[in-house]
């Protein structure tokens, strides 16, 4: 219980707060105890993202009460919530690309001297910090050299350089292998048995029950519960968050699947020797799913064939004609489409509205013979597509930056869904989407197979590659270790094979 005599770390009760019209949180009560991780969970939308912004500063509340060790507090903005001890780790990452990992890691006290830093110091602390992680990143690189799994990394070491009470962790595995996440929860651990209270928000129920003490749920801005995690099962949980039963979360797969490959890959290599010698085929109305532990070298390929890495060799063939992807202008050109891990960054335009995301990829479709875009056209699709995947939004006008996470990843799908494409490389499709959300991304990655587009979907996530795929790639130091079809789908043969282990008879 630590020094306070309140029995809670953290107390916000009857949290209220609207956007103009937009009502977004409702009277909503969070209650976390000293030395506990407590689960906060909700589909996309449903204001938990609000409630921690409110937590941290970002946002004010317009009613309502948040108490730190018994004692209220109105955090005016991001810097007194630090100052507090409250550490949010977002999902959406915010390094500043260009400075080292030390750098980003001791942010907040760079010019705090007077005189000049110990960049010595400052590099010693942060390699230490990250090493007591257990994750190996050198302190001295560049962020912008990093991948996407030591970025977040970073991000939670930066998040614990500060004198930490509560920790806000949202969805903070969805790019982490299953080693990286056992590394993670470890840790968790051992900051929840020195007192700490975490928030765990997450939309892998798997991770909620393993490691979170208490689950709250949000739903349209109320919360719905507020249980021990030995008081509810999954089913009840999801029953809380989407207000109903959930059929079946994986759709059943009756595509008919042609036996004529419609992609090749021969030889493939990167410019920089992280990918070797990668050869695949994908057929017609086939999911192929490619696994692999972080590094293994996934991505790096995906990128290789659409273009936004250089190749050193390799023959890429579509519909029997070799083609070039010397960049992903080349690419969209041969119809190839990618939906990026790192939507943030590369899969969508923040700034842009919802309509101009969807439609950037399309232009040639709903432009007349002389060029210019035809209105009507452009708000069929885009409107159709809104509906489709179920973006909650008032407007196809709303800006994506606006846009909750889980409703940001359905417009990276919408943007290559508007395109007659006739491959499509999808990594990572469900990072940061709630349960409700991952029904309609499955279902729709099923009708895109049924047009006969080859789809190539990269995940993180056994359960769901398992469950969407015809058959499963495991990548293994950047090259193909072994191939399982769907009757050898077992996570023990998927991560047999990601260490580089033969299958056992």
């Amino acid at each position: 219980m630590g020094n306070s005599e309140s029995e809670y770390r953290l107390e916000m009760t009857g949290i209220t707060k609207s956007f103009g019209v937009v009502s977004v949180l409702e009277g909503v009560n969070l209650k976390v105890k000293h030395g506990e991780i407590h689960a906060l969970l909700g589909e996309n939308g449903a204001g938990k993202s609000t409630l921690v912004k409110i937590l941290s500063g970002v946002h004010q509340k317009d009613s309502g009460k948040v108490l730190l060790n018994g004692k209220e507090i109105n955090p005016k903005n991001t810097h007194y919530g630090q100052l507090l001890g409250i550490s949010v780790v977002y999902q959406e990452l915010s390094l500043v690309n260009d400075l080292s990992v030390a750098e980003n890691i001791y942010l907040h006290k760079l010019g705090a001297s007077k005189f000049w830093m110990n960049w010595k110091k400052i590099t010693k602390d942060a390699q230490e910090l990250i090493n007591s992680l257990g994750f190996e990143i050198d302190a001295s690189a560049i962020v912008r050299d990093l991948s996407i799994v030591q970025k977040q990394v970073v991000e939670i070491a930066k998040a614990l350089s500060e004198d930490t009470k509560v920790l806000i962790l949202d969805e903070p595995t969805t790019v982490f292998d299953p080693n990286d996440a056992k590394k993670l929860f470890a840790n968790l651990e051992r900051l929840k048995k020195g007192g700490m209270s975490i928030i765990y928000i997450s939309h892998h129920l798997e991770e909620i029950f393993k490691i979170a003490d208490t689950i709250t749920v949000l739903k349209d801005g109320v919360d719905t519960g507020c249980v021990p995690k030995e008081a509810i099962d999954k089913d009840g949980v999801i029953r809380l968050m989407i207000g109903r039963e959930l059929e079946d979360l994986f759709p059943v797969r009756d595509v008919v699947v042609s036996e004529k490959p419609v992609f090749e890959v021969k030889g493939l290599s990167g410019d920089d020797g992280f990918v070797k010698d990668v050869s695949f085929t994908v057929r017609a109305g086939e999911v192929l799913g490619i696994a692999g532990l972080g590094g293994s070298g996934r991505t790096e390929m995906a990128k290789l064939i659409f273009g936004a890495d250089k190749k050193k060799s390799g023959t890429l063939t579509l519909n029997g004609k070799v083609i070039t992807t010397k960049n992903p202008v080349e690419a969209v050109k041969q119809q190839i489409g990618f939906v990026s891990e790192d939507r943030k960054e590369e899969g969508v335009f923040l700034p842009l509205s919802i309509r101009k995301n969807i439609s950037i990829t399309n232009f040639k479709t709903i432009s007349s013979k002389l060029g210019f875009i035809n209105d009507e056209k452009e708000n069929t699709n885009v409107n159709d597509l809104i509906a489709k995947l179920n973006i909650k939004t008032p407007s196809s006008e709303i800006d994506v930056k606006n846009l909750s996470g889980g409703n940001q990843q359905k417009v990276a799908l919408a943007k290559w869904l508007s395109i007659d494409s006739k491959l499509i490389i999808i990594d990572e499709p469900t990072r940061g989407v709630d349960v409700g959300a991952k029904v309609e991304i499955y279902n729709l990655i099923n009708e895109v197979a049924k047009k006969g587009v080859a789809v190539v979907v990269i995940s993180s996530d056994m359960p769901e590659i398992m469950g969407i795929a015809d058959r499963i790639l495991v990548m293994h130091k950047g090259s193909i270790f072994g191939e399982l079809p769907k009757d050898k789908f077992s996570e023990e043969n998927i991560l047999r094979y990601s260490i580089g282990e033969e299958l056992k008879n």
